[in-house]
């Protein structure tokens, strides 16, 4: 294995052991959400799951909104709309930039 792969937030480094460790849920909280199909880990080549950086930081997300009261289902629609909202944001940031880049200088009026 290449240690650059570590590097990735997307690389399915831990197991349901660890990252329930790190996260301090019980190793059901994660499965719960694997069945929910709120997130979907990897799956090692004999069939258990492993978890990513990032899916780390989305499970520990939920699990904040748990403590906070949600449902599993108003969870995931609260993350479906965060998701949303960050990807519209990317665009108008995009957007805005585009514009600025085509705004050619001020016409001279006189």
């Amino acid at each position: 294995m290449s240690l650059k792969k570590l590097d990735d937030a997307d690389y399915p480094a831990y197991t349901t052991g660890q990252a329930a460790s790190l996260l301090d849920v019980q190793q059901a909280f994660l499965r719960s959400l694997d069945t929910a199909a709120l997130l979907r880990p990897e799956r090692s080549d004999g069939g258990h799951r492993r978890y990513s950086r990032r899916q780390l930081e989305l499970a520990a997300r939920i699990r904040v909104l748990f403590d906070d009261g949600h449902t599993l289902a108003s969870a995931a629609r609260i993350i479906g709309l965060e998701d949303e909202l960050s990807a519209a944001n990317s665009e108008i940031r995009a957007l805005r930039d585009q514009l600025a880049g085509t705004a050619g200088p001020p016409a001279v009026t006189g």
